[in-house]
């Protein structure tokens, strides 16, 4: 199924001169990861703290896009400058899935949205990216499938974010965006399981 993340390599083209300066001056991979995922609990807090306030889940969109973008320097330092480390790639998965969680659970406080609707999807979110990670435990490479992967994830919650804000999603809706988000991220999780395993599988076929 296709992603949102195979658009990924020309994103890193728009942002590699923007790398190399950061680069020169100093800042390394680790520190942007960590940013990020400092940036998006507090976002997360804050909308969580001020739910009433709907027209603060406009930050949602905007921050998103930063995110992605960031997401992606701090990949491009790490390969391209030769910052990979055991704790970077701990550090990036683990700041993902909690930067993700805090910038979603808000959407569960918000009038007529169901809790638990968000809380499912949350967790299946974390699920499909454990799922992800486990492909090379197997032998595979590290799956990233959609149709429901981090970059769509983002996209959708960027785009519900943009609605709430400006009231043009009730919650009736809301709900069955989320109930599509959840059946698209059950599906992800499929996928990745039957990709890793097909990876896997390829050689002994050949042979």
């Amino acid at each position: 199924m296709p992603s949102i993340y195979q658009l990924k390599p020309r994103f890193q083209n728009l942002l590699r001169p923007g790398v190399t300066r950061l680069h020169a001056r100093g800042v390394t991979a680790n520190q942007v990861t960590l940013a990020a995922g400092l940036v998006s609990v507090l976002l997360g807090a804050l909308l969580a703290l001020g739910s009433a306030h709907v027209w603060l889940f406009a930050l949602i969109p905007v921050w998103m896009l930063l995110r992605m973008a960031l997401n992606a320097v701090d990949g491009m330092l790490a390969r391209e400058f030769g910052q990979q480390s055991r704790l970077g790639a701990y550090l990036n998965e683990l700041c993902d899935v909690i930067a993700d969680s805090a910038l979603y659970l808000p959407f569960a406080l918000l009038a007529g949205v169901s809790p638990l609707l968000v809380v499912l999807v949350v967790l299946l979110a974390v699920i499909s990216e454990y799922a992800g990670v486990l492909g090379p435990m197997v032998g595979a490479t590290r799956r990233y499938d959609g149709p429901m992967g981090k970059s769509d994830r983002a996209f959708c919650f960027g785009t519900l974010g943009a609605g709430v804000a400006c009231g043009l999603l009730p919650a009736s809706w809301i709900d069955g965006l989320l109930a599509v988000i959840l059946a698209l991220l059950l599906y992800t999780l499929f996928n990745r399981v039957r990709h890793g395993l097909a990876e896997v599988a390829q050689p002994s076929q050949s042979e």
